[in-house]
């Protein structure tokens, strides 16, 4: 059931939908935006993170992930569901208790439900949070029932959908929606992630 109410000036629309629910192109479209690795790691992206600490060489084009950069979904799942926002200062405290967080996660829920939560908590619009409010609020339809470009479009707004819109549409998702499906279908056929969209 939709759950409305007020939050911070926006209308406030969440609904938890399971995994069945939840379209496997909106969880290839996440896993292709945010997280390429997100079969394979342990809920930290090693490499990701070596390569965020290097000094970028002027004139250098980064390379995908498009929009995770070294946070993973795990992280980003832990962040949501356990720890509080804060300004900079908080965010060096909140360090600690991610990396604990991370962890339990990654060892008691496992991928699929770790994917799960992180498409049904995010906000992905203001006041939007979840990919089935958003499913509605953006195409009049549910999760399980998104099309390709819907699911892209819809994972383009992060990691700042406030600023970020889908509709209308900012220039910002319009330009990097089809990235998204660029690397959906260079990724789709990755045998971990065949085997985690079918679970």
């Amino acid at each position: 059931m939709m759950q409305v109410s007020n939050s911070a000036g926006y209308g406030f629309r969440r609904n938890y939908v399971s995994w069945d629910n939840i379209s496997n192109n909106v969880k290839l479209a996440a896993i292709a935006s945010e997280d390429q690795a997100f079969p394979d790691h342990d809920g930290f992206d090693w490499d990701a993170i070596e390569k965020s600490l290097q000094p970028k060489k002027k004139g250098k084009k980064t390379k995908i992930p498009l929009g995770g950069g070294a946070s993973t979904i795990t992280q980003q799942t832990a962040k949501n569901v356990f720890l509080w926002n804060g300004g900079s200062i908080t965010r060096y405290v909140r360090k600690i208790p991610e990396v604990y967080f991370t962890k339990m996660i990654e060892w008691i829920w496992g991928k699929k439900r770790i994917l799960e939560v992180y498409l049904n908590v995010i906000e992905m619009g203001p006041g939007i949070f979840g990919i089935d409010a958003a499913a509605h609020a953006y195409f009049g339809k549910s999760a399980k029932d998104l099309t390709r470009q819907e699911a892209a479009m819809i994972i383009a707004c992060l990691p700042n959908p406030k600023r970020f819109s889908v509709k209308p549409m900012s220039r910002r998702v319009s330009w990097r929606y089809p990235q998204i499906l660029q690397q959906m279908h260079n990724i789709e056929d990755d045998e971990d992630i065949i085997s985690l969209l079918n679970k």
